[in-house]
C-alpha cells in the first residue's frame, strides 16, 4: 500500500491509495491541468487510476470530478444523498455503499457516515486483500462520533483532518457565525480533538499519521503538529507524524517495514 496527499485544504483535496495493482482517487477538488501536474510528481497516469470516490459534495473535494472523470474515463463513486447535488449534476456517477465493503481489483473500501455539514459525508478505510495493509482518510470531520473512531482504529496510515487552532480562530478575522459553524459539531476538527484523536487510535502498527485540511488562516503547521505531538507523550507511537499541505504534494506513506525513503513534501509552486 501507497498513499499520496496530492494537496489539501479549502482550495482543493485528493488523495491517491495505491495497493495491488489498484489506484483508487479520494475527491478531485483541482482541475485536470492542476491534478495532472501534482499525478506527475508521484510518477502516475491519470488514466491509470481505476476509480474517484468522493467524501462529500463540496467544492473544494469535487471541482475538478466532471472535467477529470469526462477527460480520463474514471469511474467516479458518490453516496445516494452526495449524488444528488447540483454540484455533480454533469457527473456519471455509480453508487457508494455505506457501511458496506466494496472491491475495486485489489484494494477493499469501505464507507463509513462522519459528522460535517454536507449532504452526505463519508470517511474511507482501504485495505490491500494480499497483505491487509489499512489506510484511513478522515477529513472534515466535526467531531470523532463511533464511526471517525471506527475509521480511524489500529491503521497502518491514518490520513485525519487538524483544521484550525482554536485561540487563533475566535480571534482571527472570520465572523462569528462562520467561526461557530467550524468548531461546531458538524464543523471541523481542532488541533486539539485530532491530537485526542490520534492518542486513542495509533497503536504498534501505525506507520504514519498525516495531519490534513490545515486552515491557511486559523492554523500552521508547527502548531498543529505541537498539538498533536504533545498529545502522543506516553504512548508507545514509533511512528512518523507530517503534516500535508495546500499547494505541495507529499508522500509517499508507506505501511512500517517497507523499504523506502522518508515522506517528502514537494513543492509546486
Amino acid at each position: 500500500m501507497k498513499v499520496w496527499i496530492l494537496g489539501t485544504g479549502s482550495s482543493g483535496n485528493a488523495v491517491l491509495i495505491e495497493g495491488d495493482g489498484t489506484r483508487v482517487l479520494i475527491d478531485a477538488g483541482f482541475g485536470p491541468r492542476a491534478l495532472a501536474k501534482r499525478l506527475k510528481v508521484t510518477c502516475v497516469d491519470p488514466a491509470s487510476i481505476d476509480a474517484c470516490l468522493l467524501t462529500h459534495d463540496h467544492s473544494d473535494h469535487v471541482g475538478g470530478v466532471a472535467r477529470c472523470a469526462r477527460r480520463w474515463g474514471w469511474a467516479v463513486f458518490a453516496t445516494d444523498r452526495t449524488a444528488q447535488s447540483r454540484a455533480l449534476a454533469d457527473v456519471s456517477l455509480a453508487p457508494l455503499p455505506v457501511s458496506t465493503p466494496m472491491r475495486i481489483n485489489g484494494l477493499e473500501i469501505t464507507a463509513l457516515p462522519v459528522p460535517h455539514d454536507a449532504l452526505e459525508t463519508v470517511g474511507f478505510l482501504a485495505t490491500t486483500l494480499s497483505t491487509g495493509a489499512r489506510a484511513a482518510i478522515c477529513y472534515d470531520v466535526g467531531h470523532a462520533n463511533e464511526h471517525v473512531r471506527t475509521l480511524c482504529s489500529a491503521v497502518d496510515i491514518l490520513v485525519l483532518e487538524a483544521n484550525h487552532d482554536e485561540g487563533m480562530l475566535w480571534a482571527g478575522p472570520y465572523p462569528p457565525w462562520l467561526c461557530q459553524r467550524i468548531a461546531g459539531r458538524s464543523g471541523h476538527l481542532s488541533n486539539r480533538d485530532a491530537g485526542a484523536l490520534v492518542r486513542e487510535s495509533v497503536t504498534s502498527r501505525t506507520a504514519h499519521v498525516v495531519l490534513a485540511h490545515l486552515s491557511e488562516q486559523n492554523n500552521t503547521p508547527q502548531m498543529a503538529l505541537h498539538a498533536v505531538r504533545s498529545a502522543l507523550r506516553g504512548t508507545t507511537f514509533k511512528g512518523k507524524l507530517t503534516t500535508a499541505a495546500q499547494d505541495s504534494v507529499a508522500g509517499p506513506f508507506l505501511p512500517r517495514g517497507k523499504k523506502f525513503d522518508d515522506p517528502q513534501q514537494y513543492s509546486l509552486f
